[in-house]
């Protein structure tokens, strides 16, 4: 039994048979990424914290995304409500 694996055993991966498994993932998580980028974008107005939560977004990738629609949509600027 093969304990230690390295980069030349990739070649031996048949990759036609894992990218139908891999694509639907990427595909969902750089959805939700364009999706919540795109979020913040269109009510910077009303958000506080715009460059952090970008940062989180793109650098956490599906799960900075999940966060920002559950925490970050709450975080609201009260003047921007105001107005």
């Amino acid at each position: 039994m093969k304990l230690h694996y390295g980069f030349e055993d990739l070649n031996q991966i048949d990759w036609a048979s894992i990218l139908p498994i891999l694509l639907p993932f990427v595909l969902v998580g750089f959805l939700l990424i364009t999706i919540a980028l795109i979020d913040l974008y269109k009510h910077r107005a009303s958000r506080e914290n715009i460059l952090m939560w970008a940062i989180i977004i793109l650098f956490f990738n599906t799960i900075g995304s999940v966060l920002y629609f559950v925490m970050g949509r709450k975080d609201v600027n009260k003047r921007a409500l105001r107005n």
